[in-house]
């Protein structure tokens, strides 16, 4: 006769953590959905509003700021002046160069976001540019921009205020023209302070071993 299997009692910790793992998550999945539907409320916002005098300005602005080429003359221009001018040149374009490694090599393909509809949110085609075949997030445009700004103005405070105000008017008009979520450019944004911390504590150890 088979003697009778011992009924082994739930254990209730191992219950307790599932649930607990399981109540974690969905409270993540939930406030990620949140902030998902704010970030296109805002999008849309944005599209709704006219504003006919800014549409060609921001329009023009985000085209120009394609391939860093703004930064880039930024650079150049300072250079040609020489001294800390040139050292903060070099460094902002090492910064952008660690924004856009980090946004188009590892941020867009390791998050592959949509791009926005544009059409369906309505964007008036005088903001049109390019769509870009690449994910959304996070915004390479804003990260190389911010960085460069933020390097710069580090090494040569003067800059400070008119880049970081120059890298913000990029930033926006990837939204104003409808091709990021102001989520995307929020992340550049933070991408990029990060680059610029980068190359300038590789900077200073560059300077330190002279």
């Amino acid at each position: 006769m088979n003697e009778p299997t011992p009924h082994t009692a739930p254990d209730a910790t191992s219950g307790a953590a599932s649930d607990a793992t399981g109540g974690t998550g969905s409270a993540v999945r939930a406030v990620l959905s949140d902030l998902r539907a704010v970030d296109g409320a805002l999008y849309a916002a944005v599209a709704a509003t006219p504003t006919p005098t800014l549409d060609r300005t921001l329009r023009r602005l985000s085209h120009t700021a394609d391939h860093s080429k703004i930064s880039l003359s930024v650079a150049a221009a300072l250079a040609l002046i020489g001294g800390r001018a040139r050292t903060a040149a070099i460094v902002g374009i090492g910064a952008v160069a660690v924004a856009s490694a980090s946004a188009n090599l590892l941020g867009k393909r390791l998050v592959r976001r949509a791009r926005p509809d544009r059409e369906a949110a309505r964007v008036t085609v005088d903001r049109h540019v390019p769509m870009p075949t690449s994910a959304s997030f996070p915004s390479g445009h804003t990260a190389s921009a911010v960085a460069f700004a933020t390097a710069v103005g580090v090494v040569l405070p003067p800059a400070a205020i008119p880049l970081g105000a120059l890298a913000s008017a990029v930033g926006y008009s990837r939204v104003h023209t409808g091709v990021h979520y102001p989520g995307d450019v929020a992340a550049g944004a933070v991408l990029g302070l990060a680059s610029a911390a980068t190359a300038l504590a590789v900077a200073t150890a560059a300077q330190a071993r002279r």
